[in-house]
């Protein structure tokens, strides 16, 4: 299934305005028919990603909220989710698709890697940033995505690091992502699985690279067998 339902945004637009238990009771059926067919189309950005990639699994967020640390405490999201996760432990990276009526976007990238891997991530940074800059300035990348999401980083350095080393607007990150908004027009596209594809396409060299980082050592001995 190359294209979404819009029934599917139909349905959260509805939600939005009644989020609440016994109105999804109500429409439990429209809300599974959608999901049904919501899970073809990411049955078929598997498919497509598998010609290139591997993909070792998907997964689809729930509809439920956690509302325990919340202060809003409607029940529901008004989004739908789904992240693709890379097979092989040589292969580093996620894959992820928001759909939202006014607010869809794909993204990629590396959110809040643990320790050992943000300071092996940040030491190739330090070391040498020619490579990564040029990933990011990329013609078709920068477009695309401009550059690293910059909402989670440190505020000056992180510990052993200068503040005033050259990459240090790379070093303060602590993700490394990027993003592309959709409207809804381009979702309910014909050619919206070309253009979810094509993006995520956009981000191989990123991936391979810092695949590259995170198995090997600063001298570039493979982590791995």
């Amino acid at each position: 299934m190359s294209t979404i339902p819009k029934d599917a945004f139909d349905f959260l637009k509805d939600l939005k305005e009644n989020n609440h238990r016994d109105w999804m009771t109500e429409h439990k059926k429209r809300y599974q028919s959608n999901e049904k067919d919501l899970k073809k189309f990411y049955a078929s950005v598997v498919e497509r990603l598998n010609e290139k990639d591997e993909i070792e699994k998907t997964k689809v967020f729930r509809i439920n909220r956690d509302i325990r640390f919340s202060k809003n405490k409607t029940p529901y999201n008004v989004h739908r989710s789904v992240s693709f996760s890379r097979a092989g432990a040589h292969r580093r990276g996620g894959y992820y698709l928001r759909l939202e009526p006014g607010n869809s976007l794909m993204a990629g990238g590396f959110f809040s890697p643990e320790s050992a891997d943000l300071l092996r991530i940040r030491k190739e940074f330090e070391m040498d940033d020619e490579e990564i800059r040029e990933i990011l300035s990329n013609k078709d990348f920068k477009k695309a995505f401009g550059s690293f999401d910059s909402s989670n980083q440190v505020k000056t350095a992180p510990k052993g690091f200068s503040k005033d080393h050259k990459s240090i607007d790379l070093i303060k990150n602590k993700s490394f992502i990027v993003t592309h908004k959709f409207s809804d027009k381009e979702v309910f596209s014909p050619n919206f699985l070309d253009n979810v594809i094509f993006h995520y396409e956009l981000l191989r060299p990123f991936f391979d690279y810092m695949s590259d980082v995170l198995t090997t050592d600063l001298n570039g001995v493979s982590l791995i067998d």
